[in-house]
């Protein structure tokens, strides 16, 4: 079957990233991604997404997943993505995410999702069980990135091998119409405590399941609750060291000067400089005092936005129009035996033909 495709303006700068309603957003939430994406607003088109589609992979209360959605969004917006310069919606507002899924599911091949670790970490032993939407959501994570022909999308480790399906799957597509379709993403890491520990245990990611809340500063703490918790932090006996070498094998005080260089944005040497040779007791006051200027605001800020949850749904609306019409949508018609694939009004606003010859 060949295809051909009129010349097209794609986007040239474009970032797409997702994050899950999952409630309770913490520090690492906040340092590995939001940080980082409130940055990219200056030098990229952004589109931010809440991705509630991905999160019904696995049991959910309806109502819950609503005020969860709302709170994400709520956290973002406090964080400073900003819904006029990005677009911030929520993804089961644009049909076209799962429509584009389903096109992927057929040019994936089971080989490569056998190979996602991550299914296999979340599906556990009781794998038999696991939904489907679960075994298959990163065909669904790859039409969210490339349903907007995204040319960067910001990344952890954990999630680098699903960019790398979103990139064979693009390429797989292209190959398979003789097109040059859709980008190949690239992936945008960041380096500085990407991956924070809890802070009672500096071996396990701080994560909102810790039973403990002492072991994650959400972004709904006050003041009074962020500086009790680092007080409370896991540490060890020993001075900070005035060299990087000198945290090996110290999991809790990495993790700890790791959080104060990120949120001071210096590196961690620079951090070892002021502090090293002291003793966590003059430590964790200036880290104390760093957190709490930087996180009450947003917490502040996103308690305001949630007492207007219409506001948020507002928001969430408009963003969704915005990203729809960004989205690759398609008219069929048939012409001398030819199927003609047009781009709608919004697709044709970047310009896009495609022509299928269905004499095959």
């Amino acid at each position: 079957m060949g295809v051909t495709m009129s010349a097209t303006t794609a986007p040239k700068n474009r970032i797409f990233s997702g994050i899950q309603p999952t409630g309770n957003l913490h520090l690492g939430n906040y340092l590995g991604a939001i940080r980082n994406w409130v940055a990219l607003q200056d030098d990229f088109e952004s589109i931010y997404c809440v991705v509630d589609l991905h999160a019904i992979t696995v049991p959910q209360d309806p109502a819950q997943l609503r005020q969860s959605t709302r709170e994400v969004t709520a956290s973002l917006i406090a964080a400073g993505i900003s819904p006029e310069r990005s677009i911030l919606f929520n993804q089961s507002r644009v049909p076209q995410h799962a429509q584009l899924a389903w096109i992927f599911n057929c040019i994936a091949r089971l080989g490569w999702l056998n190979r996602m670790t991550q299914f296999k970490e979340k599906a556990g032993k009781n794998r038999e069980n696991a939904s489907v939407g679960l075994y298959s959501y990163p065909t669904l994570m790859a039409a969210d990135i490339l349903a907007y022909r995204a040319t960067h999308v910001p990344v952890g480790e954990d999630q680098k091998q699903h960019l790398e399906l979103t990139r064979d799957i693009a390429q797989a597509f292209n190959s398979a119409y003789e097109v040059d379709f859709f980008p190949l993403p690239e992936p945008q890491i960041f380096g500085s405590a990407t991956r924070v520990m809890s802070l009672r245990n500096g071996s396990a990611k701080m994560s909102k399941s810790d039973e403990s809340e002492y072991s994650r500063i959400n972004l709904t703490d006050d003041a009074d609750a962020i500086a009790q918790k680092i007080r409370k932090a896991k540490t060890d006996p020993e001075p900070l060291p005035s060299s990087s070498e000198g945290l090996e094998g110290r999991a809790e005080a990495q993790n700890l000067v790791g959080i104060y260089a990120a949120l001071a944005d210096v590196s961690v040497e620079a951090v070892l400089q002021e502090f090293g040779g002291r003793g966590f007791g003059d430590f964790k006051p200036a880290l104390s005092d760093l957190a709490v200027a930087k996180l009450s605001p947003i917490g502040e800020k996103m308690r305001q936005l949630l007492e207007s949850p219409e506001d948020i749904d507002h928001i969430l609306e408009q963003g969704a129009a915005r990203a729809e019409a960004q989205v690759v949508t398609r008219r069929h018609h048939v012409i001398d035996g030819r199927v003609v694939v047009e781009a709608d009004d919004a697709a044709a606003r970047l310009g896009d033909a495609i022509v299928v010859d269905g004499r095959r």
